[in-house]
């Protein structure tokens, strides 16, 4: 768990399990994963078995122990809903978020039917606690799909992190999202984001009433293009959550 993080719209990290396998274009070239392969067969090092998938019982409680409230990103360094996760972890992950309720959880996933299956099965016919939202990655109009499987999970705050940006989304049903994300890719091979493809979101945010953060532009590195579209940067958070939580 990181308790700090470089990620803009967060505050702090935490992987109560590492490593992922690829399921769409937007995993080509994954931050996590190369950061992680770094490290195979490095002995003792929390990576030592590079990116392969691995639960880490031991880090469940660790939001427990922060006291101070902040945003918590829950696995920037897999996802939660991957496949070969079992319930029963998943369970556990939740239960911890559920009583840690000073802090507000970010849930982010590529398995949005998975998770949407999940939270109608925890939750039933209730919505998840305030403080735990939940959301999916859509890098290209392909995956336009999860957004429609967040859509019916019983989430309080659903929001959409559409990063690294392939292209063009088109048009955009924005009804029952609270949240959008947009970024560019960054590190070796990065592709390139066009302003357009921006712009166009951010306008449908703006008339369908979605709060719109836009994250990076990208390139080799992170903060190579900076932050800025058309001579401002946008910072906006659901209305529940107006601004970043101060550490």
């Amino acid at each position: 768990m990181a308790d700090t993080s470089a990620i803009e719209w967060t505050d702090a990290t935490w992987n109560p399990l590492t490593g992922c396998t690829k399921v769409s274009r937007g995993c080509d070239n994954c931050y996590a994963e190369r950061f992680s392969e770094r490290f195979r067969g490095v002995p003792g090092h929390p990576f030592e078995s590079g990116f392969d998938l691995i639960l880490r019982p031991e880090r469940l409680l660790q939001p427990l122990s922060w006291k101070r409230p902040r945003m918590i990103f829950v696995n920037s360094m897999s996802d939660l809903f991957h496949k070969d996760v079992p319930p029963a972890f998943i369970d556990r992950v939740f239960e911890t978020m559920e009583r840690a309720n000073w802090h507000l959880f970010q849930v982010l996933t590529k398995r949005s039917t998975l998770m949407s299956r999940y939270l109608r099965a925890r939750y039933g016919n209730n919505m998840t606690p305030a403080h735990i939202w939940c959301g999916v990655s859509v890098e290209n109009a392909q995956a336009k799909g999860r957004i429609a499987h967040l859509r019916m999970a019983p989430a309080s705050i659903r929001f959409l992190s559409l990063e690294p940006l392939l292209g063009s989304l088109g048009e955009l049903d924005l009804s029952g999202i609270d949240w959008v994300i947009v970024g560019g890719e960054s590190g070796p091979g990065a592709r390139p984001m066009q302003t357009e493809w921006v712009r166009e979101i951010r306008d449908q945010c703006q008339t369908q009433g979605a709060a719109f953060f836009f994250k990076q532009w990208g390139g080799v590195r992170p903060k190579s293009g900076g932050r800025s579209l058309d001579d401002r940067e946008w910072n906006e958070y659901p209305r529940q959550q107006n601004a970043p939580v101060v550490v």
